[in-house]
């Protein structure tokens, strides 16, 4: 049984053979060895060609089995109908990574050739990247096996990217921006390896500070995340990801033949484990750029010093975007600024100087903050006036954007023409980061906070709740004997009950005089609804019937729900009416449960009841999780203040739905058939009162796709 190599002899190879290697200086073969020769690597360059020959210096061998010497990695760089022979050869001279350039597999639709090259290559002890990619760099390696730019700088950021045109764009990018890479990987169709395989080894990594990653689609997510989790503890993770439109998503399905999967899914969930997710490749870049230096506060305590009322609101209104909170202890500002701005300038923050200050206050303003141990980060805006001179500023900005990037986060936004815009790339070069839109240097901060936050959150266990799994599995095989991939409401009550959720009292009639009874039995008003598994739909089929108050509102909803559903299906088989209590009203909620695509089990919890499709007002999270997690999700909705209280109502019995979501959770773990499970509404009582789930909804799988 073969073993599967370590990954770092992806990153730092002894030997590394070129299959397709060129004489031709046109095409890619030659721009690999051109490339790797270039950079100085430090390992074994074999490049690899039926004609023989040399290249640059080297010996061409004429197959890979030829070479004397150890190879870790084989770049192969020929048409798609020739790889997989190559890779035959590969496996017998004991290569341990196939790094597949060459396209034409499943992002075209040829996925069986991809599977079965990747089949050979894993018995064979053989891991395989790609196919579809640029290749790797790697600066412990001196090693640029890519077809990208020639002339990368070496630092500390690692890329990891699905896409092969935006990672070189990238390399280009990080070039002009001066952005040192620690390496850059593309995983394209990710036939094998995937972006927690690199993670593995990019997390423990010295050289790498900071980790960008452009997904385009997600397939391992349980894995994914697990490993996200550990890594933001140890290094900033940024992730830039297209997909979020439904044509977006369309778009990166073909291009790379992955599942985007629903984008609000992947946006809660990618934030729950901490990880930084960047709209913009600007964004991404600046991020990765600053947050390997720029130090971690010791504090939420910003302030921003400014010398134009104008940008001074902007920064706040940024400010609150990014979630950066503005220090507001007037007590404390005034004692700090009150002796080192003009009388006519303002201590209440925004700090502002005001549009006739000199530079000159800048630097004091700027010392007094930096050196104020209740601040913890200083935002700093200059507008050009007449008396801002941006040479004297460049001098302060030397002084303090140098000399306190070890104790606290200092970010600049300078406004104006020509002069300013000189110095504001200026200071870039230097790695001071200074911008001349002041969102761009707040929403900066805003990372270096959520990073913060990542880093300082308690400790929160992962709760599951004990509930007796064997009983309701039971229900599902019953559910399975019938042919059926949902619950009757009755068999989803019951095994809401077995969970332990509150439910409405409930009985099913077979008749009319049983209808009756039950109603009395249950106490009016009453709810009924139409027992049929063919169907699913009741609201639609005219088969419910709501607040029914006496007998004989009974006696005529019952006739008129038996008369709706066979007008709505005249051969669905009719099991009854099912007699429910009326729940009263207060606010509803949505909570629901399944198994995604990409993440594996989910949990849901939003603004619930008939506009929820409408609203769209809902959180995610990966399952199982901890109680102050489920906490976060529930007040990430925007209707979360109806739960607080608003206009003199009581708080929400939310600890209540804290427990309903953790059972909802629980029972999708519990039984391995269930894809879907939807409590809406839950109906949420004032504190102590509790909740009550009004209707369940439960799906299984297809019986080929049980898990």
């Amino acid at each position: 049984m073969y073993k599967n190599p370590d990954i770092k002899y992806l990153f730092e190879p002894r030997g590394v053979a070129i299959i397709g290697a060129s004489r031709d200086k046109s095409k890619i073969g030659h721009k690999f060895v051109e490339n790797i020769h270039a950079s100085g690597y430090k390992g074994k360059l074999y490049p690899v060609n039926p004609e023989g020959g040399e290249i640059l210096g080297y010996k061409v061998y004429k197959n890979v089995e030829e070479i004397d010497g150890e190879v870790d990695i084989a770049c192969i760089i020929i048409p798609a109908k020739y790889v997989f022979d190559s890779v035959k050869s590969c496996a017998a001279k004991g290569v341990k990574f196939a790094v597949i350039i060459a396209s034409g597999f499943s992002e075209v639709g040829n996925s069986s050739e991809e599977k079965k090259i990747v089949a050979f290559a894993r018995e064979h002890g053989m891991r395989v990247l790609g196919p579809n990619i640029f290749g790797v760099y790697s600066a412990v390696s001196c090693m640029n096996a890519t077809f990208g730019p020639s002339n990368v700088r070496p630092g500390g950021v690692a890329v990891i990217t699905q896409s092969g045109a935006i990672g070189v764009g990238m390399m280009g990018k990080t070039v002009t921006e001066n952005i040192g890479l620690s390496a850059i990987i593309s995983v394209g169709n990710k036939s094998d390896l995937d972006e927690s395989d690199l993670l593995e080894y990019l997390v423990e990594q010295e050289q790498t500070k900071i980790i960008l990653m452009y997904v385009e689609g997600i397939s391992e997510g349980e894995r994914l995340v697990s490993i996200l989790k550990k890594a933001v503890l140890k290094k900033p993770i940024v992730i830039l990801k297209s997909g979020r439109s439904a044509r977006g998503a369309m778009a990166a399905a073909s291009h790379t033949s992955s599942l985007a999967g629903e984008d609000k899914v992947f946006d809660d969930i990618i934030k729950q484990c901490g990880v930084l997710r960047a709209e913009t490749i600007t964004d991404a870049l600046t991020w990765v750029r600053y947050l390997a230096n720029i130090p971690v506060p010791k504090g939420e305590n910003t302030v921003i010093i400014t010398n134009g009322g104008g940008i001074g609101v902007l920064a706040a209104d940024a400010c609150e975007k990014f979630n950066v909170n503005l220090y507001d202890n007037q007590t404390v500002l005034n004692k700090t600024f009150s002796n080192v701005i003009p009388s006519f300038g303002s201590s209440k923050n925004p700090i502002d100087l005001s549009g006739q200050a000199p530079v000159s206050y800048y630097d004091s303003a700027l010392t007094a903050a930096l050196n104020n141990p209740e601040i913890h980060s200083v935002i700093c805006l200059g507008c050009e006036t007449a008396v801002f001179d941006p040479d004297v500023f460049s001098q302060v900005v030397q002084k303090q954007g140098v000399g306190y990037s070890k104790s606290k986060p200092l970010v600049y936004s300078l406004f104006g023409g020509s002069k300013i815009d000189h110095y504001v790339r200026e200071f870039q070069k230097h790695d001071v980061p200074a911008f001349q839109d002041v969102y761009e240097s707040i929403s900066l901060l805003g990372a270096v906070y959520s990073n913060y936050r990542t880093l300082h959150q308690p400790p929160d266990p992962i709760q599951t709740i004990d509930m007796d799994g064997d009983k309701m599995n039971e229900i599902i095989r019953k559910v399975r004997a019938d042919d059926r991939t949902f619950l009757l409401a009755a068999e989803a009550q019951a095994m809401m009950q077995i969970a332990g959720l509150p439910m409405p009292k409930s009985r099913i009639a077979h008749k009319l005089d049983e209808a009756i009874a039950y109603a009395e039995e249950i106490g009016y008003p009453v709810v009924m609804k139409i027992v049929s598994k063919d169907i699913i739909h009741k609201s639609d089929a005219g088969g419910v019937a709501l607040d029914l108050g006496n007998r004989k509102e009974v006696m005529d909803a019952y006739e008129a729900i038996m008369h709706n559903a066979r007008a709505y299906k005249a051969d669905a088989k009719i099991e009854g009416v099912q007699v429910d209590e009326m729940v009263r009203d207060d606010v509803e909620t949505i909570i629901g449960a399944r198994r995604d695509l990409s993440f594996g089990p989910i949990v849901m919890f939003g603004l619930g009841g008939i506009y929820v499709e409408v609203m769209k007002d809902i959180a995610f999270r990966t399952f199982p999780l901890g109680r102050q997690e489920v906490l976060k999700m529930i007040s990430q909705i925007r209707s979360y203040p109806l739960l607080l209280g608003v206009r003199g109502e009581k708080r929400k019995d939310i600890d209540k739905v804290v427990d309903v979501i953790m059972r909802v959770g629980t029972v999708l773990l519990k039984c391995k058939d269930i894809t879907d499970i939807e409590v809406n509404p839950l109906v949420v009582y004032s504190q102590g009162e509790g909740a009550r789930a009004v209707d369940v909804r439960i799906l299984l799988s297809k019986p080929q796709e049980a898990i």
